[in-house]
């Protein structure tokens, strides 16, 4: 035989394939109608398991049962996603508890955000709120996340993610700690100025001020000024108010313009970080689970039981409703060793009908699923 009469054989039993795939989905589709009308679970693990020792002992080499195995795994993971699709079609199942608006409403709200006044996190509140709002700032993530629990702050504008430092860990553990919720988003291009009170000029400085962080993200410009005595502060606009507030013209900021003209500091020389790509992602987070119909970015968070196949199972539930996974992130699980919880974000709506299947059958098959939000 020649490769295109193996090729016949092989395209014969695919046909034959793809026919009893189907016939074996229509029963299944049959389960699915016999479980709306009991109430049945859709995950039955003591089923399964049986179900894939029976066929995988009926393979006649190892190599065989193990792609038995893989098979039928896939096979009842896709009986699944059928089965939650027509619940979800019947209206059963757990309804999220998000209400739909056509806007925010933002008007006389009150907002707080980290840091001092000239903040990264105040000059994306100013980009997304606008100038004039009714606003105060606390010193720490935390603060602000209490203080929007509380009901002193209608929002909170809260940093996530840097284009070259990463994650802001301390925020993915405070969202799920905290019944908040993202409601939107901000990106704010980080540039770092040099700043020093009126009058001043590079010349004149001998002691900078800033951000470890921006610091190193200067390096290159501060070492074309060896002499100058570098001082860590806990956030640059902290930096800035110092300078403001000592009026030295030996002493400068490394900070942002908006922290500059909130601080009445000039600017000695703009853009000293290495990076011109620098951006930061803030998150806007409020108490209330509510989401615009227009928005298109949904979060989630949730653990999966710590057994082969578990992750990718949880993420095939997005592949099967064509929904496109944008990120994954992982933060340790406290007092639990080498256990992680994962966090995501694809694209979607909470009222579309593909997300809808899918977080229905990630409820089903995760731990603790949390949705932080759709903005």
């Amino acid at each position: 035989m020649d490769l295109g009469e193996i090729r016949k054989e092989l395209d014969a039993i695919d046909e034959q394939i793809v026919a009893l795939y189907e016939e074996r989905m229509e029963v299944c589709r049959k389960v699915a109608e016999y479980k709306i009308q009991t109430g049945k679970q859709v995950l039955d693990k003591e089923r399964e398991e049986a179900k894939v020792k029976q066929v995988t002992s009926l393979a006649s080499s190892h190599f065989n049962k193990q792609g038995v195995e893989e098979l039928f795994l896939q096979i009842m993971s896709m009986s699944r996603k059928l089965q939650y699709q027509l619940l979800n079609s019947h209206g059963i199942g757990e309804k999220l508890p998000f209400v739909p608006l056509e806007a925010l409403d933002t008007k006389d709200a009150s907002i707080v955000f980290p840091g001092a006044e000239g903040a990264y996190s105040q000059a994306a509140m100013a980009e997304y709120f606008g100038n004039h709002t009714n606003n105060f700032h606390v010193d720490t993530f935390r603060e602000a996340m209490i203080a929007i629990s509380e009901k002193r702050a209608d929002y909170a504008v809260l940093p996530i993610e840097n284009s070259t430092a990463g994650i802001v860990s301390e925020i993915y553990d405070l969202l799920v700690e905290f019944k908040n919720y993202i409601v939107g988003e901000q990106i704010i291009k980080i540039e770092h100025c040099l700043l020093g009170v009126k009058g001043s000029k590079i010349e004149d400085i001998e002691t900078v001020y800033s951000h470890p962080q921006s610091l190193m993200q200067s390096a290159r410009f501060l070492n074309e000024h060896k002499e100058w005595k570098q001082i860590s502060m806990k956030n640059n606009a902290f930096a800035a108010m110092k300078v403001a507030e000592e009026q030295d013209k030996t002493k400068a900021a490394i900070a942002s313009a908006y922290a500059g003209t909130v601080n009445g500091l000039t600017v000695l020389k703009q853009g000293v970080n290495q990076s011109s790509t620098n951006s930061t992602r803030f998150i806007i987070v409020t108490n209330k689970n509510i989401f615009t119909k227009d928005a298109g970015k949904i979060s989630v968070c949730f653990e999966i039981p710590h057994e082969s196949g578990s992750l990718y199972r949880a993420l095939s539930h997005f592949i099967y409703n064509h929904l496109n996974l944008t990120k994954i992130e992982s933060r340790p699980i406290e007092g639990r060793n080498w256990e992680y919880r994962f966090f995501l974000d694809f694209e979607g709506n909470l009222l579309d009908s593909g997300v809808q299947n899918a977080l229905m059958g990630l409820a089903a098959e995760t731990i603790d699923l949390k949705v932080l939000g759709n903005y």
